[in-house]
């Protein structure tokens, strides 16, 4: 029997999810049963055990693992085919170009460029999560790319050690978008005079924080840790939303005095900004969603000199090494 199996024919996913299965699958992960054994169990005559088991049996969820004859009578003993089962289906959008490729994001302007051009054959359908979320999405099919901005302290290296990590045992393409600039974003004339993390708690000024598993969130947490700073220590820590234009509009409003963020959010809300880091932000993908037709698409987008025009214009974004490939090869 598998350790583990996921479930991606739609045929399989409808009958796992039917609740009278789902009970019987559950107790054939446990141990084996005959049909009259699960009938007891679940308090159902025989004929309508048999009639769901067969459906299981069908799509390869159960099997016959043994027979036992009786005084002339034989019992059939079936199992599950693996002690636990994932269960993950992409269902895609309608359009009459090229199928979109779906994409699991970590909030980006340069990503919002290339997901407007719906006319363009191959496009993107971005889903705004956290960067570790869209790695995770990806890794469980429920998206082709993830786009992530991650760094890894020990080798100082973005998204790569990530995507080595969640991705051991496939091959993996990860394509750069630009490079971006992160600080703080203050109200104009940055009133409270912020220069760096320390000034939030020794100031007392109200900060909105990013959603768990975002790359600011993480990269936040972490230099906070390093500068000894407690949560508990920061007003608003536990406020947060979940793009960076979202923390920029409520220091905007003067609901928060300070947001950590990317450049062109403070710019688009003609708000004060005070540069901290320099990240690359990359497209992560298993090898079977890079030989996509619609992807390379896409790729060929950002060799375009057109697009790395558009996405120079946005405030503190360098498109230099868009379209880099790394390929990490299981």
């Amino acid at each position: 029997m598998n350790s583990m199996r996921r479930i991606e024919h739609p045929e399989a996913i409808r009958i796992a999810t039917d609740p009278r299965r789902l009970d019987i699958l559950r107790l054939l992960m446990s141990e084996a049963h005959t049909i009259s054994s699960l009938g007891v169990l679940l308090d159902q005559h025989p004929a309508w055990v048999r009639h769901h088991v067969k459906a299981l049996e069908q799509v390869g969820l159960v099997a016959l693992v043994k027979t036992r004859t009786t005084k002339n009578y034989t019992e059939k003993f079936y199992r599950a085919t693996a002690v636990a089962f994932t269960l993950s289906m992409l269902v895609r959008p309608a359009s009459v170009f090229e199928p979109s490729v779906v994409a699991m994001v970590s909030h980006d302007l340069a990503v919002e460029l290339l997901s407007a051009e719906r006319d363009v054959q191959g496009g993107l359908a971005p889903v705004v999560t956290g960067s570790l979320d869209g790695l995770i999405g990806v890794r469980q099919g429920l998206a082709d790319v993830a786009g992530c901005h991650l760094l890894d302290v020990d080798t100082g290296e973005y998204n790569i050690p990530y995507a080595r990590h969640l991705f051991p045992d496939m091959d993996v393409i990860v394509v750069t978008l630009a490079h971006r600039e992160q600080g703080l974003i203050v109200a104009p004339g940055n009133p409270h005079r912020l220069s760096s993390l320390e000034d939030i708690t020794a100031k007392g000024v109200v900060m909105v924080n990013r959603n768990r598993g975002s790359g600011t969130r993480l990269w936040l947490d972490r230099a906070f840790r390093n500068e000894g700073i407690e949560p508990t220590d920061v007003k608003g820590h536990e406020r947060c939303v979940g793009t960076h234009t979202d923390a920029a509009a409520l220091v905007a409003s003067g609901k928060a005095d300070v947001a950590v963020g990317i450049a062109a959010a403070a710019h688009r809300f003609e708000l004060d900004f005070v540069p901290l880091f320099r990240e690359r932000y990359d497209f992560v993908m298993p090898e079977e969603a890079y030989a996509r037709s619609e992807v390379h698409m896409l790729i060929d987008r950002l060799h375009s000199r057109a697009f790395r025009k558009e996405v120079s214009r946005i405030r503190g974004y360098d498109p230099a090494g868009m379209g880099d490939e790394y390929r990490l090869v299981v």
